[in-house]
């Protein structure tokens, strides 16, 4: 559970990049437009608001990985 904690006290922009992800890319696979990404992308996790939040989650946790059609 540490690893959770520590997830929220990251930027946006941190957790974007641990996984190679740009802001256009981000907008796209969650179907938001790319300036909603850019406006919090300083913010950190706990403070993003929750619809936004919710989609971005799982994105950022690496869980959009696991969804590959060749696994």
């Amino acid at each position: 559970m540490f690893f959770f904690k520590t997830f929220g006290n990251k930027t946006v922009n941190e957790l974007r990049k641990n996984q190679g992800l740009t802001a256009q890319e981000v907008a796209q696979l969650i179907k938001v437009n790319p300036s909603l990404v850019k406006k919090v992308d300083q913010h950190k996790f706990k403070k993003v608001p929750e619809p936004l939040k919710s989609k971005l989650e799982p994105l950022l946790k690496g869980k959009h990985v696991d969804k590959a059609p060749w696994l």
